[in-house]
């Protein structure tokens, strides 16, 4: 349940560095490399530990969530403004979910954040310095999982659980082949790249993902009980 709030008066910038009790946690990775899987099983397990938990993530603000899905269904946008769809998504989701949870000592768990914007964004040629100016506003997590899976592995997973290959998540806005396939596996290697690049930049806490799912599971508990000082 989200905790609903009213932007201070100095506005959306002051709520980056505005000391809160909470604490944030980001499980980032590629579609189909288990993020929100070991989102799912580090709330219900913080829970359990008797922590209250606040579960975020993109394309999750009421305000955008059916724009974005009409535009990406139709195909009707460029990518620059589907970008900002996502941000202003984001934007909302920050504004009236994340902060007041954190301001209420909760603990966020968000099923990816805002480099997974930034990477999608990167791939499909925006100016980083402005992606970056876009999301200046976003507080740094206190934690940052990274699932790293190779394109092949993605391929596999999403025929296996859909049988079909999206054509946003198969990069085809980017025209790189006419063979959705090819399509896929390039625009998830430019995909890995950046979040690879980030990883650096932003001290992603670097994960393999084609691990178990309990030994992935395990691997962010250990980081998260020295977070919370639990051992």
């Amino acid at each position: 349940m989200k905790t609903e709030t009213q932007p201070s008066k100095n506005g959306i910038s002051q709520m980056m560095n505005e000391t809160l009790p909470g604490k944030l946690l980001v499980i980032e990775g590629s579609d189909y490399s288990g993020h929100s899987t070991q989102s799912a099983l580090l709330k219900d397990w913080l829970e359990v530990k008797g922590y209250g938990v606040f579960d975020a993530g993109i394309k999750r603000s009421s305000l955008m969530r059916e724009a974005i899905e009409e535009a990406k269904e139709e195909q009707i946008l460029g990518r620059t403004t589907l970008g900002l769809l996502y941000a202003t998504d984001f934007a909302d989701e920050f504004v009236n979910g994340i902060i007041p949870a954190l301001r209420a000592g909760q603990i966020v768990v968000a099923d990816r954040y805002i480099y997974t914007l930034i990477a999608r964004q990167l791939v499909r040629g925006s100016d980083e310095d402005w992606l970056e100016k876009l999301f200046s506003f976003a507080r740094k997590p206190d934690l940052i999982f990274y699932l790293s899976v190779p394109p092949e592995e993605l391929l596999h997973r999403c025929l296996f659980s859909f049988g079909r290959l999206p054509y946003w998540e198969s990069g085809m806005d980017l025209a790189i082949s006419n063979d959705m396939t090819d399509s896929f596996l390039m625009y998830q290697e430019r995909l890995l790249k950046e979040y690879e690049r980030l990883s650096e930049k932003y001290r992603f806490i670097m994960v393999d993902g084609c691990r178990s799912i309990e030994d992935i599971h395990k691997f962010i508990r250990k980081h998260v009980k020295r977070l919370l000082k639990m051992e």
